[in-house]
């Protein structure tokens, strides 16, 4: 049986046509989406939610036969963003009864003196030469090619410097957690 075929019985409402056509797209389909929301879950409820519509739509119009999965690649994009917008329409719900303001600035302030106290402590254990091109790099946002110059050392010297520093900095901060 074609392609075609298959395609025809499946807007007919055959099931077992059905089933070969979500054998046949599921999973490019599954990866498609999945890339665009970063979660398992929410992924295969969009997954679902498109072979619904996609097959709801075909039992009454005519679809494009040659390309049926980038049509559902569209119908998914078209779910997902129906699903940021009812998300970003919701917003999130605060109870303001239950916040109290001097304890949450409190904490806020707290964690950030605590996190500045690590990378300070994690910065005084790099080199000098590491520390002065991530404040060059990083803190003053100077190109490679400034810092370069301004350091002494070539382009490629400057990237290996700043990998490396960037590098133990993170085992640095990593063992501190």
């Amino acid at each position: 049986m074609t392609a075609v075929d298959e395609f025809n019985k499946a807007t007919e409402g055959d099931l077992k046509s059905i089933e070969q056509i979500c054998l046949a797209t599921w999973e490019p389909l599954y990866r498609f989406i999945y890339f665009k929301v970063q979660n398992r879950e929410e992924a295969e409820d969009i997954t679902q939610e498109t072979y619904v519509k996609t097959l709801t739509y075909l039992r009454e119009h005519k679809a494009p036969q040659e390309n049926l999965l980038g049509y559902m690649k569209t119908v998914g994009l078209n779910v997902l963003r129906d699903r940021w917008r009812q998300k970003k329409r919701r917003g999130i719900t605060v109870n303001l009864e239950e916040i109290n303001p001097a304890e949450t600035a409190g904490d806020d302030h707290q964690n950030v003196i605590t996190q500045r106290l690590q990378l300070e402590n994690a910065l005084v254990k790099l080199s000098a030469d590491q520390r002065a091109v991530l404040d060059l790099r990083i803190i003053k946002g100077h190109s490679v090619a400034e810092t370069a110059k301004l350091v002494g050392k070539t382009e490629a010297a400057v990237r290996t410097s700043q990998y490396r520093a960037l590098q133990a900095l993170s085992q640095l901060l990593d063992g501190n957690d």
